[in-house]
């Protein structure tokens, strides 16, 4: 073993390759695999970028000559890098080079306490990221090149030297004589490297070939699902593979005032977020969607939200304590719509909750801030089907007496109808607006299938309302798609839409909600907002 890998005793080498071989693998899958997306830019990654060098990176994002120059860097650095590392030639070299594009990757989104957070990570970052890991890791490499030792610059290293051993042997010495091998003007003799050299020169090539079979056959299964799996896609399934970043978006969201504050047009459901989703028979959908939702993950799609001008979120006081932290935290300050649901659900259906508990969770969304707080539409529908006005006004009268814009909800338009009767003054409607043309609609019984129970009624009773008009599960819980679900809201009278939206599908909806809104709209409604 050379002197210089002395202290790290074999065993600490191997480790060293081992080390070089990983990051290798990972730095050159990550090339490969933006080389083979045409669709894939750096520009979503910049253009969110919120530190010291921010004004830079979204320079870049936004200049297409720029941009396309560091894409190209991007990617051909991470290939040779990966490359090299593989294959343990000008390992160092590679080693500098990697740090230097890890280090931009940091410094474009570091994780710091309120910075960082609209990019996606897989885990919960605090400082040191993955980014910092590998950084100080091929620090190591630079510092304790290993390809001489086990990679082709070993063998090249050991081809060179034994070249120049035998030039030695066949030269002349000032005598005139050569030694006992060979006579003046002689060739140099032939010469074969030991196998041990060899087996160290190309001992990582293997694990290249590794990689290149488990590219391949990822690409193999990519092709396969491409073609069986999206293809066969329909209605408002999510495109795989086919995610718009922030370079795609065409123009933030318009947004209109209910009395003094501005809303968004399109408003971000809070359902999702909070892990409750309406998945009809499908039992494990609201674990699945509470196990996507991590905090960070809900920061990051609040926080893109607004970077598409959404401006609000509708939720209910359990993210109370999320929404502060985001808040607190200087991420954003997207305002949100409290629903006020006072009903508790038990194998024998639903059932009021004690008044003065529904009351405290109104309380606390109020004082967190909410903006707008609103009788939950379940929570209507059961107190006016039952004739009690008099507690849908005594949560009205407290939200009013707060200084907060009060709306009402419903599922059914009876109880809009009887809201209206019973003469509650409200500053907004939320109510469910979608169609029935859609397969699970059909169910001869109701199996959490359908939500606007009468969208004829809906659309002639509430163009008579002078309130505006927020209209939610316009998707039917993810059975329409969001460019017809949208268009039937808005030209049907909705001022606003509410629609749950994963970070994916983010900017796609906003770019769908105006084009509808900038096109040839056609509604009997006026804009009540």
């Amino acid at each position: 073993m050379d002197n210089r890998y002395a202290k790290t005793g074999k065993f600490g080498l191997y480790a060293l390759v081992a080390l070089r071989i990983v990051i290798a693998w990972h730095l050159l899958y990550e090339g490969l695999s933006k080389a083979l997306t045409p669709e894939w830019t750096s520009a979503g990654f910049l253009s969110i970028s919120a530190w010291i060098f921010a004004p830079a990176f979204h320079w870049i994002a936004g200049n297409a000559l720029a941009l396309a120059i560091v894409d190209i860097i991007n990617i051909a650095g991470l290939i040779l890098i990966g490359c090299a590392l593989f294959i343990g030639i000008l390992d160092r070299a590679a080693a500098i080079c990697g740090m230097a594009l890890i280090g931009l990757y940091w410094l474009a989104n570091p994780p710091l306490v309120g910075v960082g957070m609209g990019v996606v990570t897989e885990g919960n970052y605090l400082i040191v990221d993955k980014n910092m890991v590998q950084f100080f890791a091929l620090l190591l490499l630079a510092l304790i090149p290993t390809g001489r030792y086990i990679g082709l610059a070993h063998f090249f290293k050991a081809n060179r030297n034994r070249r120049m051993e035998m030039e030695v042997r066949t030269t002349p010495d000032e005598t005139g004589t050569t030694d006992e091998t060979g006579t003046p003007g002689e060739p140099a003799p032939n010469y074969t490297l030991d196998r041990r050299t060899l087996l160290r020169g190309l001992a990582t090539l293997p694990f290249m070939g590794a990689f290149g079979l488990a590219f391949l056959k990822m690409k193999r299964w990519k092709s396969y699902e491409e073609q069986n799996l999206v293809d066969a896609m329909t209605g408002a399934s999510a495109k795989i593979l086919d995610v718009a970043s922030l370079n795609d978006l065409s123009e933030p969201i318009s947004k209109a005032l209910i009395k003094d504050r501005e809303f968004s047009r399109l408003i971000l459901g809070g359902n999702l977020l909070s892990g409750w989703a309406h998945s009809r028979d499908l039992i494990y959908v609201s674990q699945l969607v509470k196990a996507y939702h991590q905090k960070e993950k809900i920061f990051a799609t609040l926080y893109l939200a607004e970077r598409c001008g959404v401006n609000t979120l509708l939720t209910n006081p359990i993210l109370c304590s999320l929404i502060e932290e985001y808040w607190k935290r200087g991420i954003g300050r997207i305002q949100f719509i409290s629903d006020c649901a006072g009903l508790v659900y038990d194998a024998k259906g639903a059932s009021p909750m004690p008044f003065d508990q529904y009351m405290d969770s109104i309380k606390r969304a109020i004082d967190t801030g909410a903006v707008a707080c609103y009788i939950q539409g379940e929570t209507a529908d059961y107190y006016m089907e039952r004739g009690n006005v008099d507690a849908i006004a005594k949560v009205m009268d407290y939200i009013k007496s707060r200084g907060v814009i009060c709306g009402i909800g419903a599922h059914r338009i009876e109880t809009i109808k009887a809201c209206v009767e019973a003469g509650l003054e409200t500053d907004f409607w939320m109510k469910t607006l979608h169609h029935h043309n859609y397969w699970s609609a059909r169910h001869p019984q109701w199996h959490d299938n359908l939500y606007c129970y009468d969208p004829a009624k809906t659309i002639n009773y509430m163009k008579q309302l002078p309130e505006p008009f927020i209209a939610f599960k316009v998707l039917a819980a993810g059975a329409i798609h969001p460019r017809d679900g949208f268009r039937y809201a808005f030209e049907n009278g909705a001022d606003f839409v509410c629609a749950g939206m994963y970070d994916f599908q983010m900017v796609d909806d906003v770019n769908i909600a105006c084009e509808i809104l900038n096109g040839d709209i056609k509604r009997d409604r006026p804009w009540r907002a």
